[in-house]
């Protein structure tokens, strides 16, 4: 039977003082954060292109001081750089498709980018590739994705293990976790916008994973929830329970199976991830 580790996406946010934080006084947000979870997702990493024509990539110095901040045990799921993953920048204000990033899927980059992580040695559960939707112009098919992504995977140091999130849904039949499996690579789920129930792919495609998940939970549309919460993330403002029951069941189904499945939660979700997190493990419970 294996580990199911409940967190959130970042741990970074002021209207958590009294959930996460102390009410009054000066404190460390992660040092608190690490005496309520055994996991966290860092996404600060994850914008990265471009700064000055240039990937940016951690600090150290971040790195180290994160790593004295957690307790033995702790885990962190680590998303990487977009400059390894995105096929072209972002387009800024609705104009034409920027050149292609010369640095998609890049071997040398990635290896750079785990290089800033050597503090956290120990304390990485995994690292995860986050691709978004890629629409013909980026991507002509499912086959030439995998194309692309066999020569990075087959380069990538065994340090740490590799989860990859695809957005496009019909990339995800036998054959794509058929691929992730064959080269030792995990899945994450992304539950919420437009992608399908995380459940209904876990019932199809579950017994073809192997060692690890990662469930991220994120909601539907983020701009209602900013308005409705006006971005204070201390209470839930969105109920998914319905959607939180099929998850603690997937989540029994997959630790049957797997050593560890991560469960990251977005404030997103229903508007104060803690909270969701606490719902979540009184289900498993």
């Amino acid at each position: 039977m294996g580990d199911v580790l409940i967190g959130t996406c970042s741990w970074k946010y002021d209207s958590w003082r009294g959930l996460v934080y102390p009410a009054m006084g000066d404190y460390d947000p992660l040092r608190e954060y690490a005496k309520r979870f055994a996991t966290v997702e860092i996404d600060q990493w994850f914008w990265s292109l471009f700064e000055k024509g240039k990937p940016v990539l951690p600090r150290a110095s971040d790195a180290e001081r994160y790593a004295a901040a957690v307790p033995p045990g702790f885990l962190f799921t680590v998303k990487a750089p977009n400059s390894i993953t995105l096929t072209h920048p972002y387009r800024r204000g609705g104009g034409t498709m920027p050149p292609a990033n010369p640095h998609f899927l890049s071997p040398g980059l990635y290896r750079d980018f785990l290089a800033r992580l050597e503090p956290l040695r120990g304390r990485i559960g995994l690292v995860m590739l986050q691709f978004e939707y890629l629409n013909r112009r980026k991507m002509a098919s499912r086959a030439g994705f995998l194309e692309k992504l066999a020569p990075f995977l087959a380069e990538r140091p065994e340090w740490p293990p590799l989860a990859i999130e695809c957005r496009n849904p019909n990339y995800l039949d036998e054959e794509y976790f058929r691929f992730l499996r064959e080269r030792n690579v995990h899945h994450v789920f992304c539950q919420g916008y437009y992608m399908p129930p995380a459940w209904e792919i876990e019932r199809r495609f579950g017994g073809l994973l192997a060692g690890a998940a990662v469930v991220r939970l994120m909601g539907a549309d983020r701009g209602e929830i900013e308005a409705r919460s006006r971005e204070r993330w201390d209470a839930i403002v969105e109920p998914r329970d319905g959607e939180l029951a099929e998850v603690a069941a997937m989540a029994g189904r997959l630790r049957k199976r797997l050593q560890r499945v991560y469960i990251n939660i977005n404030n997103h979700f229903e508007g104060s991830a803690p909270l969701s997190a606490e719902k979540l493990r009184g289900l498993l419970a």
